[in-house]
């Protein structure tokens, strides 16, 4: 498999794919018509790329976006999920866990991510140190289209 084309080819098919059922328009489908099916599906395209062509480069890449696909999807359709912002800890420590996995690089992150995020969401009252980071999630959540801007000039920019 061209390691080059390859997650092109997958994000195509992924694509293809969201967009062929949404103009079938199949009524069970239609609550997964939505943004983070599409945030899914190229998750599972940079997962594939990864493990098909042994380049771990984009491991948590694919983690990052998937997981966080699956989690906005099972917040509206899946009952017992929790919209926490632990959540998101949880789906970044995964990620760096199974980058660690592959590249021997990460454990650190993955245990503070993973430790601080179950705490947060299983704890049976968070202490009032925890307060100013739920402030930042907040915060994070109402403005989250400005940091996807400044990391786009962020990548402009570097060389």
């Amino acid at each position: 498999m061209n390691k080059q084309n390859s997650l092109i080819g997958l994000l195509f098919i992924g694509l293809g794919v969201y967009y062929l059922l949404r103009h079938l328009n199949i009524p069970e489908l239609t609550p997964f018509y939505s943004w983070p099916t599409l945030v899914l599906f190229i998750g599972l395209a940079f997962l594939l790329h990864s493990y098909w062509t042994k380049d771990h480069s984009s491991l948590f890449t694919g983690v990052i976006l998937a997981g966080f696909g699956l989690h906005f999807l099972a917040v509206n359709h899946v009952p017992f999920w929790r919209d926490h912002w632990g959540m998101y800890l949880i789906i970044v420590g995964v990620a760096f866990l199974l980058h660690y996995r592959k590249t021997k690089n990460g454990l650190i992150p993955a245990l503070l991510f993973l430790g601080i995020g179950l705490f947060a969401m299983f704890a049976p009252t968070n202490p009032a140190w925890f307060q100013w980071i739920q402030g930042v999630f907040q915060l994070i959540e109402r403005f989250w289209p400005l940091v996807l801007i400044a990391f786009g000039f962020y990548l402009l920019k570097k060389k």
